[in-house]
């Protein structure tokens, strides 16, 4: 169920967050229930993305300890669960939350399930599809608040997220060169060979995210939101030593996990993360 990565789904709360609308009850208590039920639909898609994935995953040196993989779980269990969680996250959204929400998460699910199916098999295609994955929870959360969503919000997503699916590309590649593979490797349309071109593409997006943030900042309707809105600047050196530190690690073969996971893990990223939502609470 990788109950671990449902912290992913704390993107539904960044519309909510950027409105200063943290301390409504009302909303807050929505926005916990269109967490667990983004969650219970994002594990049974893990659970339907391992069971597609069998066959390349007992080939891999880290994946082929999986449950299903490994043979520690029965893929009739798997088979059984899946739809479960599926039935139960439509099922609550619908009864429970604005039908807005319903079709985000339609829409995650079925591109999840093209991502599955086709699309992380195909060079390019793959991470753009990862990105508008994590931007689809965001878009969630405007729908369950009822929030209207930003276009510099959306396009920081985009180019943050692609810069951080490239982490992982260039994490997978980096991993299967050191164990000695050069062509293509198990169900990616990547080579080792393709490394420097990645982490050029992945800094690259990580610093227009940046950009986007500065562009952001600098809106006359941004410096209306905020009562001291030259607080907000301290956020973009933050975001570039931070964008910096993660690929720099990634080179280094220090990325061993979702970068996502990985920064709710390192005390580092933590400190940086707090700090950025320190910047943004002073400059309200």
């Amino acid at each position: 169920l990788r109950i671990h990565q449902w912290m992913k789904n704390v993107l539904i709360f960044v519309p909510l967050f950027a409105a200063h609308l943290m301390a409504n009850p009302l909303l807050l208590g929505r926005g916990m229930l269109a967490f667990i039920l983004f969650g219970l639909c994002a594990s049974s898609v893990y659970l339907l993305n391992d069971l597609l994935d069998l066959n390349d995953d007992r080939k891999h040196p880290t994946k082929r300890h999986r449950p299903f993989a490994s043979g520690s779980l029965s893929i009739q269990s798997g088979l059984v669960v899946f739809p479960l969680l599926l039935s139960a996250s439509f099922i609550g959204a619908w009864l429970w939350l604005p039908h807005p929400f319903v079709a985000v998460l339609a829409s995650y699910y079925i591109l999840t399930l093209v991502y599955s199916l086709a699309l992380k098999r195909l060079m390019a295609l793959d991470v753009i599809a990862l990105a508008l994955l994590y931007t689809l929870r965001i878009i969630a959360g405007g729908a369950a608040f009822g929030l209207d969503l930003t276009g510099w919000m959306l396009a920081f997503s985009m180019f943050m997220f692609l810069s951080l699916a490239l982490v992982k590309r260039y994490a997978e590649l980096l991993l299967a060169l050191h164990s000695g593979i050069t062509g293509k490797t198990g169900g990616r349309d990547y080579f080792p060979a393709d490394l420097a071109m990645l982490s050029s593409l992945g800094a690259a997006s990580g610093y227009l995210a940046v950009l986007v943030l500065a562009l952001y900042i600098h809106d006359s309707v941004t410096t209306q939101l905020y009562t001291s809105p030259r607080w907000l600047w301290f956020a973009c050196p933050l975001m570039l030593l931070w964008i910096t530190r993660i690929w720099l690690l990634t080179h280094r073969g220090r990325m061993n996990e979702d970068p996502v996971v990985f920064a709710l893990r390192d005390r580092l990223s933590l400190v940086m993360g707090t700090a950025f939502c320190l910047i943004f609470w002073m400059a309200a």
